[in-house]
């Protein structure tokens, strides 16, 4: 039993001598209970318990039950002594200070139980037991006088802990502990509010416990019969302590409490879970151990448990040397702790970041990161040990394709670790993009690989990121190593290899070929493909100026008979050098198959070659003209063809000229256009220049597939799109090409014939609709509306050898009267009546021709040229040929006198609007020249019956009714017939 009386009377002399010191305990208790152990209750009776048990040297274990409102606490381990039951008994005075991984430290932990309880117990088996009462503590106290003032000013609250009890009057505590157990806490729960603090601290205990305290081995727990067992199974821990060194003491504990400096010992310990896939540290608290629980945040994804010096509340890490020192043995511990884990992916999940949730975490992740670079922990492939990860690399790719370029990219880690884990940037281990990957498989590093070896990395490559892999090496069947499958070719059974190796071009090996560098760019080296490479393209346009081009030749031959190629498909292969009949070689483009058709249309003096006949046999005639010798004509086939000087040239006989005409016809139609038009769709017929029969040249030219070249040419400017000539029609229309007349100069045998004694008739028997296209006349309107057209017809009527008469002339002046005069350039001479007779009449000599607006000025300008036309339309003609109207050459006045009369009656049924008056004079002169009639400023004036009619007929704006109203006024009984006669004009007259 132990001595409980002597202890309280010691406690109670000392209280009465002092009651400071009564006050000092009472507070020193109730900050322990209601601080900084308020929710320790849980932690602390464990810590006594795997004390225990490392004292015995035994297993520890923890039975917690809460049943009825007591909470029992029973464990293994060395019983209860007189040591033990003062310690408990005084505050911060321990008595495990000289044990080397004992749990508590301080002697304060047991204060816990004042959060709940007024009257706990503890008893062992062997040993008996004590017990503590806040109503006996407060009966005693009350006894004394000495204290009295100091326990009403506590209002009667006394340090329970400090006055132990004999557990005799409990009925013997040390008799009711469990079977199998060596030591029991009881602890009858204060109220309601205390029960269920326990309660949640029950719930909340966990495998932070024995990881904390490792003699204690497992925790059973019960709460209204549900049992629940707590261990350290499943977790891989990593130990470091020792023994501080006396000079270690003096430097690392300086600021350190007495009672610390007499336990010289450190540990660290870390644990995480071993199953893989488990949250490393999810079950226990993110906080630091201490080696119980603490409030000092680590976010680290383990378990730390480690000898920190503790401030005062026993919730914080106290900083200082000693600190320092077990911030650096707990990194290295945890460098330890990765080393020793399975090397998997989710090792990366341990590697911290660098922001940490409090000071003392952020110094530990800092040292953790700082070694981390230079350890070898991360697996390479191909590596026996482990490599650190400033040594490493992590590329993204399958298991296959990361083995494949194991050998060339060192330090490369497995697949499912090149992941964008940020653990990796933190370890130190570069990433290595796959375009990099590629940019490595260069060199010496991949120059001993056979063909096979890359056709199956192309089989590993990752093919989703195109752009990545566009560059990798490719083998060629010829020994090359090239950078990037693009512009090489995959053979198929349709090509022999042998036969294209003149041709220079990049052939995947066999063995390489694999659909992936399609993908990137390569092609199937069929017939047509093979055509399309640029090498041979390359091949033919350097052919003749090789040494030997009969292999090259002999390759695209055979390449164009197999690809089917007609005619024109491929007008680039004109450059293809090829042996002619005398020997010599010549461009395809130049020589002629002896039997075309082009061959009897052309000059034979013209510098063409005749194709050897050995190549006619060999491939015939087909194949060499699909090659672009000339069968018929060549023609030239484009695309989008920009009609700018700098960028249109098709090698074409005046394609200079063509295009300045194209040019000027599309900015007659669009004159704000400032970019150069586009022409869709090209097509061409060349040599035109070298034909001699031109008969039978345009027999195939008027005929289809030639035909095609005549029709004009759509070209796309500003948005819309305007016809104009093609090439091809356009230099029909400027040669000798009709029975050696230019086509322009003729016209169609069925064409207008106001165009007739203009043009001469076209040869007949050739399609009227192909003459049109290459530029023969056919309607006036159409001359007039193409560009030129109207300064073109302007010139034949000035040319005295053409033939017209009056009514055809007046007909083209009417024409000409609708014409935009901006379209029309002044002329130096042009077709007139002159004192009855047609005449050519130059604008610039003599008295030059007039427009006549008005018939009563025809006697002022009866000598002079004149232009006559319905007078409606002078003005216009006047602004379209920049000739006078007879108006602004003279003033025509009347220079007379006369008799103003009135307008017989009768001519008012013919005339309804006539003035009512006339002027009669005996003489009429107008500018002092005599006329029979004069409309002047709203007056008529006449000389005679006739000179009357007329101008009353023009005053009245009817004209054509002049003979009429001359006749009635010669014979007024003549009327009553007239008007019979005007009732029979057909309705459109009226």
């Amino acid at each position: 039993m132990f001595d409980c009386a002597r202890l309280r009377e010691t406690v109670l002399a000392a209280w009465t001598a002092s009651p400071a010191r009564f006050r000092e305990d009472a507070n020193a208790e109730e900050d322990f209970a209601l601080g900084g152990y308020r929710d320790r209750l849980v932690v602390e009776l464990a810590q006594n318990a795997a004390d225990a048990a490392l004292r015995a040297g035994v297993p520890g274990r923890l039975r917690l039950e809460l049943r009825d409102g007591v909470l029992l606490a029973a464990n293994v381990g060395a019983p209860l002594d007189a040591v033990g039951i003062e310690g408990l008994s005084t505050l911060r005075v321990s008595g495990k200070r000289d044990e080397a991984g004992a749990a508590g430290r301080f002697g304060v932990g047991f204060a816990a139980v004042v959060s709940v309880t007024d009257a706990p117990a503890i008893a062992s088996r062997e040993t008996g037991g004590v017990r503590w009462s806040r109503d006996e503590t407060a009966a005693l106290v009350t006894a004394r006088p000495e204290l009295a003032a100091e326990l009403a000013g506590r209002g009667g609250h006394v340090p329970l802990l400090r006055l132990p009890f004999s557990d005799e009057s409990l009925g013997g505590l040390a008799d009711g502990v469990p079977d199998g157990f060596d030591t029991v806490v009881r602890l009858p729960l204060r109220d309601e509010a205390a029960e269920q603090a326990v309660r949640q601290m029950l719930e909340e205990a966990g495998p932070a416990l024995p990881l904390a305290m490792p003699a204690l081995k497992v925790i059973e727990i019960e709460v209204g019969g549900r049992s629940r067992t707590i261990s350290a199974e499943g977790r891989h821990v990593v130990a470091e302590s020792g023994v501080f060194l006396p000079e270690q003491v003096a430097e690392l504990f300086a600021d350190r409490p007495t009672e610390e400096r007499a336990r010289p010992y450190w540990e660290v310990r870390w644990a995480v879970r071993q199953q893989p896939g488990e949250a490393r540290g999810g079950d226990v608290p993110r906080v630091v151990h201490a080696p119980t629980p603490s409030d000092e945040p680590l976010d680290l994804p383990a378990l730390l448990i480690a000898t920190f010096p503790m401030t005062t509340d026993r919730r914080h890490v106290a900083p200082g040397p000693l600190t320092d020192f077990l911030v650096r043995r707990a990194a290295e511990a945890y460098i330890r702790l990765l080393g020793e884990l399975p090397r998997t992916p989710e090792l990366l999940d341990l590697v911290p970041g660098m922001m940490g949730k409090g000071a003392l975490d952020a110094a530990i992740r800092r040292e953790i990161i700082r070694l981390l670079p230079d350890t070898p922990l991360l697996p390479a492939i191909g590596a026996a040990d482990p490599v650190p990860g400033n040594q490493a690399r992590a590329v993204l790719g399958s298991g296959e394709f990361l083995e494949k370029i194991s050998g060339v990219v060192p330090g490369l880690l497995p697949a499912g670790w090149a992941s964008r884990h940020p653990a990796l940037t933190t370890l130190g281990v570069r990433r290595v993009e796959l375009a990099d990957v590629v940019d490595m498989l260069t060199g010496d590093a991949v120059e001993d690989r056979d063909p096979a070896w890359w056709r199956s990395l192309y089989e590993t490559l990752p093919a989703d990121d195109l752009e990545a892999i566009a560059a990798v090496a490719v083998p060629l069947a010829d020994g090359r190593l090239v950078r990037g499958p693009r512009g090489t070719l995959i053979l198929s059974g349709a090509v022999d290899s042998a036969a294209l190796a003149p041709l220079g071009l990049r052939i995947v090996h066999p063995d390489a070929a694999h659909p992936l560098l399609l993908r990137l760019g390569a092609a199937e080296a069929t017939p047509r493909t093979v055509l399309d490479d640029p090498l041979t393209h390359a091949a033919v346009a350097e052919s003749l100026h090789s040494a030997d081009p009969e292999p090259v030749a002999q390759a695209v031959l055979a390449l164009v008979e197999a690809a089917g190629l007609t005619a024109g498909e491929a007008p680039w292969l004109a450059d293809l050098a090829l042996r002619g009949a005398d020997g010599e070689l010549y461009a395809a483009g130049d020589l002629l198959l002896a039997e075309g058709s082009l061959a009897g249309l052309i000059d034979p003096d013209v510098p063409f070659g005749v194709a050897a006949p050995e190549l006619v046999t060999r491939f015939g005639p087909n194949v060499l003209a699909a090659a672009g010798v000339l069968d018929g004509f060549a023609v030239v086939n484009d695309a989008d063809v920009l009609l700018d000087p700098a960028d249109c040239d098709h090698d074409l006989d005046l394609e200079d000229e063509w295009l300045e005409a194209v040019l000027d016809l599309v900015h007659d139609q669009l004159p704000d256009l400032d970019v150069p038009p586009v022409a869709p769709e090209f097509t061409a017929v060349r040599d035109l220049e070298y034909v001699a029969d031109w008969p039978a040249a345009l027999a195939l030219l008027s005929r289809p597939p030639l035909r095609a070249a005549l029709r004009p040419l759509r070209v796309v400017a500003a948005g819309q799109t305007v016809e104009v000539p093609s090439y091809t029609a356009w230099w029909l229309s400027r040669h000798p090409v009709l029975d050696g007349r230019r086509p322009t100069s003729l016209r169609l045998p069925s064409g207008d014939p106001l165009l007739f004694g203009l043009y001469g008739d076209a040869p007949a028997g050739i399609d009227e609709t192909a003459l049109e296209l290459i530029g023969v006349r056919s309607t006036l309107d159409a001359l007039l509306s193409s560009h030129g057209g109207p300064d073109e017809l302007l010139d034949l009527l000035a040319d005295p050898a053409v033939e017209v008469d009056r009514a055809q002339v007046r007909a083209l002046w009417i024409a000409l009267a609708a014409v935009d005069p901006a379209r029309v350039g002044p002329p130096e001479a042009v077709r007139a009546v002159q004192k009855g007779s047609i005449v050519v009449a130059e604008v610039a000599e003599g008295p030059g021709p007039v427009v006549v607006e008005a018939p009563d000025l025809l006697p002022l300008v009866a000598d002079r040229p004149l232009v006559l036309a319905p007078f409606d339309l002078a003005e216009a003609l006047s602004e379209v040929l920049d000739l006078p109207l007879v108006g602004e050459i003279v003033t025509g006045s009347v220079t007379s006198s006369g008799v103003e009369r009135p307008v017989p009656e009768e001519v008012r049924s013919l005339l309804p609007s006539a003035p009512p008056t006339y002027v009669d004079h005996e003489n009429l002169l107008v500018d002092g020249v005599p006329v029979p009639w004069r409309f002047f400023e709203g007056k008529v004036h006449a000389s005679g019956v006739e000179g009357l009619a007329r101008g009353l007929a023009w005053a009245s704006g009817q004209w054509g009714d002049r003979l009429a109203v001359a006749a009635l006024l010669r014979d007024p009984g003549r009327v009553p017939l007239l008007l019979a006669e005007a009732d029979l004009d057909p309705v459109t007259s009226l």
